[in-house]
């Protein structure tokens, strides 16, 4: 990974695409804050390199992440880039979801994205540099059924981020937005039982894309300059959204068996 600074913060660091992330940054010889709520996850991907410093933190809680900042500031060093991963996935239809859990939901994956890059922003814009980096999803544009609490999150963080850089054409600071298709990750293994059909046809025939593909396509979009990434097939679910939304949905009834 072409990382131009010296400490880096991965929110979801102990697991999934984070896990990837930070321990790339660590290996080129960053510093990496890890940031996570699974204490043993946090642990055992600390132990893989001297350079990873674990925290824990709920991001949804603004207060949290602005004593996070200050520590990580503090003992590790002033970030240079920020990579926010954390996020929820469990599925169920938004009839049977109870609303504590869809409103929790936004509050974790969208809240989260808005305490940390509020938090963060205004200290890079005082040092004249700086990446945030934001996962939103491709679910934010691409809906489907049985996952509709985490597309909405992901459709807030998703809007929120294209806003944030076009507000921001002349920031010293780099952005970048990043809409996975379906990952095979941890998160998917939350909306496997509830969610949408096509998520457990996806898992078992192999067509997830891998974490580290992503992260791939991370750095690359960031060194380009580009202000979004959608990796995989991604792009070519979005056009389809645009251009045929009905045909979409016919083919998510059938996948979905709806």
């Amino acid at each position: 990974m072409a990382f131009h600074g010296k400490v880096a913060v991965v929110t979801g660091g102990a697991s999934g695409m984070g896990r990837v992330a930070a321990l790339r940054l660590a290996l080129q010889g960053a510093k990496v804050a890890i940031v996570d709520l699974n204490d043993r996850a946090l642990q055992e991907a600390a132990a893989e390199s001297d350079n990873i410093t674990p925290f824990k933190c709920d991001v949804s809680n603004l207060q949290q992440v602005q004593q996070l900042v200050s520590d990580i500031e503090t003992m590790v060093g002033p970030v240079d880039r920020l990579i926010h991963c954390a996020a929820i996935m469990p599925g169920q239809s938004l009839q049977d979801m109870p609303a504590e859990k869809i409103t929790q939901m936004m509050a974790i994956n969208y809240g989260g994205t808005v305490n940390m890059v509020k938090t963060m922003m205004p200290l890079m814009q005082q040092r004249g540099s700086g990446d945030i980096i934001m996962f939103g999803s491709m679910a934010g544009d691409v809906l489907t059924h049985h996952l509709g609490a985490y597309c909405a999150t992901k459709s807030a963080t998703n809007t929120f981020a294209e806003i944030l850089v076009k507000e921001n054409l002349n920031s010293p600071l780099r952005f970048l937005l990043v809409c996975p298709p379906m990952v095979n990750t941890p998160l998917v293994k939350q909306a496997i039982d509830h969610g949408p059909g096509s998520i457990q046809t996806a898992k078992s025939s192999g067509r997830m894309a891998s974490p580290e593909s992503i992260i791939d396509a991370v750095e690359a979009a960031i060194e380009k300059g580009k202000w979004v990434v959608r990796p995989g097939e991604a792009g070519f679910m979005m056009l389809w959204r645009r251009l045929f939304p009905g045909l979409l949905w016919k083919l998510m009834e059938k996948a979905n068996k709806v």
